[in-house]
């Protein structure tokens, strides 16, 4: 089955996943560092760091998808 989600919806659901794996990094990196676990806190930052890249790419996506989904006028 093909997915038929414009390139703006495939950016607005990476802006969220982004956001959700940056915010479980942030999570992880605190208990990490309350807890002195330097593997869960390396987690984190990996987590974090994966956010911000879904993030930037789900912008891209809908500054793409406003120029080639919208109809010309």
């Amino acid at each position: 089955m093909e997915d038929r989600k414009s390139m703006a919806e495939r950016g607005a659901e990476n802006d969220v996943k982004g956001k959700g794996n940056d915010l479980k990094g942030r999570l992880k990196d605190a208990a990490g560092g309350l807890t002195g676990d330097s593997k869960l806190q390396a987690e984190g930052k990996l987590d974090r760091a994966k956010g911000k890249a879904q993030d930037a790419l789900g912008d891209v996506q809908r500054r793409v998808g406003r120029e080639t989904d919208e109809p010309k006028r």
